[in-house]
């Protein structure tokens, strides 16, 4: 059975992070990913540590279901391979600074000619307009620009970024977005276009109740821990044997949590009267449920709030949350064998579609690994005769090329 993307064609110009992760979940959704690589040492996070058996984790985390070519962009030969790629591809996808792309002779202006139909996608720091559109930008560099650092952390101390790379993943999500919608528009228009998406535009249309409160009340958001801004309780609290998270996060839930906790007398408090109320004088309200929490281990309370009904969790590391009946259930940790790293546990697609599944079909690709079988698919299909005696780059360019060099005319 086929998936939702099957039969689509993507030539991923990326590396890192965010627009790998963006090619990685077309892929999943069966796009037939083509990842063009620098034909010295590939995407960066190819060195990037720990690894398994010399395989970078992180690169195997956000590449799965693609094929590998390499390719010097700075080679005619490889720039033609590439652009006859994109020629027959429905999408591109590139992270490069602005104007790196057209320098290499692959910029939209000139593949949308040979290719109407070309949904061209790129993912960049800053986008391609404003102040900052040319500057280098990493998750982290996002994350501080956005406001989220500042927003982030224990209560009273200094900016913390997020515990993953938000920035990038939450860029390469809405890139993803902005794809499937461009190719639903073109099904009517029959043609493509350019998708711009920036990480920094990205983190701010997810930052929500942050800096919405900031728009409205003129209020910037400091670091707060665990607890919500404007929802209590909400937060983390100690039991006899550690910490867990409880919500309530209206007044029903609000009294269920007193009951089940033997604590009637705080639903007629006048502290804790409202969500409001609850929220100004949230430090009073932590006291007293650590005061009734700890006469309990975790494991006790939260079967006693998970009866009443009451939204509640363990605080798990990984190595908990990764063994845990839920996530078994929902076999979103899946089995890879890589040929080098041997066999590995990687995340799987969170997408469950009743007719068309999804599923990793493919370990995230060797450097280079599938020279030969794109070659080949150049030859068959679109006439593109690979030079198997030029050193360097691909050894790949169109056969009218070929035979116009040898007689210096174009």
């Amino acid at each position: 059975m086929g998936k939702p993307l099957s039969g689509v064609k993507v030539v991923d110009l990326t590396r890192v992070m965010a627009g790998p992760f963006c090619a990685m979940f077309l892929g999943d959704l069966g796009a037939d990913i083509i990842k063009v690589e620098d034909s010295r040492s590939g995407d960066d996070t190819r060195l990037s540590h720990p690894c398994v058996n010399g395989v970078s984790t992180m690169f195997m985390s956000v590449n799965r279901n693609k094929r590998s070519i390499t390719a010097d962009l700075k080679k005619p030969e490889d720039v033609s391979m590439v652009t006859e790629l994109a020629r027959h591809a429905d999408i591109l996808l590139e992270n490069f600074r602005p104007g790196v792309a057209e320098r290499l002779g692959l910029g939209y202006d000139k593949l949308s000619v040979l290719n109407p139909k070309l949904i061209y996608a790129s993912c960049s720091g800053f986008g391609h307009t404003g102040p900052n559109q040319n500057f280098p930008a990493y998750d982290i560099v996002v994350q501080a620009y956005g406001g989220l650092m500042r927003a982030t952390g224990p209560e009273g101390q200094g900016p913390t970024k997020a515990g993953f790379s938000f920035g990038d993943i939450a860029a390469s999500l809405l890139t993803a977005t902005g794809i499937l919608g461009a190719l639903c528009e073109r099904i009517a228009s029959g043609r493509g276009q350019f998708v711009d998406v920036s990480m920094l535009d990205s983190q701010i249309a997810v930052s929500e109740n942050t800096l919405a409160r900031y728009m409205c009340e003129g209020f910037s958001p400091e670091p707060i821990g665990n607890r919500h801004s404007s929802i209590a309780p909400s937060d983390s609290y100690s039991a006899a044997n550690g910490e867990m998270v409880i919500v309530a996060g209206n007044e029903k839930l609000w009294k269920l949590l007193c009951e089940a906790i033997k604590r009637e007398d705080l639903v007629y408090d006048a502290r804790f009267s409202s969500n409001a109320a609850r929220a100004t004088h949230h430090m009073e309200l932590k006291a007293e449920l650590e005061s009734a929490f700890s006469k309990r281990t975790v494991e006790q309370w939260l079967d006693i709030l998970g009866k009443a009904g009451v939204s509640c969790s363990p605080v798990l590391g990984y190595e908990e949350a990764a063994t845990h009946p839920q996530m078994k259930a929902s076999n979103m940790l899946q089995e890879i064998i890589d040929p080098v790293a041997g066999k590995t546990i990687m995340p799987g697609f969170p997408i469950r579609f009743s007719r068309t599944p999804c599923s990793v079909e493919r370990h995230a690709p060797m450097h280079g690994e599938h020279n030969d079988e794109v070659k080949l698919m150049l030859e068959k299909e679109y006439g593109f005769i690979a030079d198997t005696k030029k050193e360097g780059g691909s050894g790949i360019e169109s056969k009218v090329e070929r035979l116009a060099g040898k007689k210096g005319d174009s």
